[in-house]
C-alpha cells in the first residue's frame, strides 16, 4: 500500500466519524457496524497495517471514502459546510494535542483502561461508550475549541446520543493521528485533492 493511499484511507476515516457524528445529531441513530469500527479503531493502538486499525476490510469505511470525494472532488453537488468544519476542527485539535505530552501520556493510559473493560463489554455498549466520551471530555475537549456540533436540540439533549458524539469525536482524533504518521499535511488536502480523489474513487471501485 503507498503512502497516498493511506493518507486516503486515514482521511477518509476522518470523514467517516464526521459524518457518523452528523447523523447522531440530526437522527439519532447510525449503522452499527460503522460506529463498531470506528469506535475499535481507538483501541488498536500497534496495527500492523493502516487496514488493521480498521478491522481489515475497506469496506467498513465505505461512507467516509464517499464523503472524502464529495468534499474534495470538483463534479460533485453541493458541498456540505458542516462536514468539512468537523474535519477541519478535528485535524487542528490533533495537531494541537501532538505537542502535548502530558496528555498524549494520559491519552495513552485511559485507552489502556478501556482496552481492558472490552474483556467485560461489547464495544458498542453504553458502558464502553461512556468511558470513551470521558477520555475525550476530559483530555481533548479543553486543549482547543469546543467542536460545536449542530444537529436536533432534543437529539443533542440525550446523554446516549452526547457520548455516541464524543466517543467518535475520539475516533476521529486517532484516525487524525494516523493521518500525520502516514505523511498527511494540510497542503497535502489543498495541493494534492485530485489525487486523492482519484485514490478515494478507486478504493471504493475495490469494494
Amino acid at each position: 500500500m503507498n503512502n497516498l493511499e493511506k493518507q486516503t484511507i486515514t482521511l477518509a476515516a476522518v470523514c467517516q466519524a464526521s459524518i457518523l457524528v452528523q447523523k447522531i445529531a440530526r437522527t439519532g441513530s447510525v449503522e452499527e457496524t460503522e460506529l463498531a469500527v470506528m469506535l475499535k479503531s481507538i483501541m488498536v493502538t500497534s496495527p500492523d497495517s493502516i487496514l488493521d486499525v480498521y478491522s481489515n476490510d475497506l469496506v467498513h469505511l465505505k461512507s467516509g471514502l464517499k464523503v472524502l470525494v464529495e468534499q474534495l472532488g470538483n463534479q460533485t453537488k453541493q458541498k456540505d459546510p458542516e462536514l468539512t468544519r468537523y474535519v477541519v476542527s478535528l485535524l487542528g485539535l490533533e495537531r494541537r494535542l501532538a505537542s502535548k505530552k502530558n496528555q498524549l501520556s494520559q491519552l495513552g493510559d485511559r485507552i489502556e483502561q478501556s482496552q481492558r473493560q472490552l474483556t467485560h463489554y461489547d464495544i458498542s455498549s453504553e458502558t464502553l461508550i461512556a468511558s470513551l466520551a470521558s477520555i475525550y471530555s476530559d483530555l481533548l475537549s479543553p486543549i482547543g475549541t469546543p467542536i460545536q456540533v449542530a444537529g436536533e436540540p432534543a437529539l443533542l439533549k440525550q446523554q446516549g446520543n452526547q457520548h455516541k458524539i464524543r466517543a467518535l469525536l475520539l475516533a476521529g482524533i486517532r484516525s487524525s493521528v494516523l493521518w500525520r504518521q502516514v505523511g498527511g499535511k494540510r497542503r497535502n488536502i489543498l495541493f494534492g485533492r485530485t489525487k486523492m480523489v482519484a485514490c478515494a474513487q478507486q478504493l471504493l471501485k475495490e469494494i
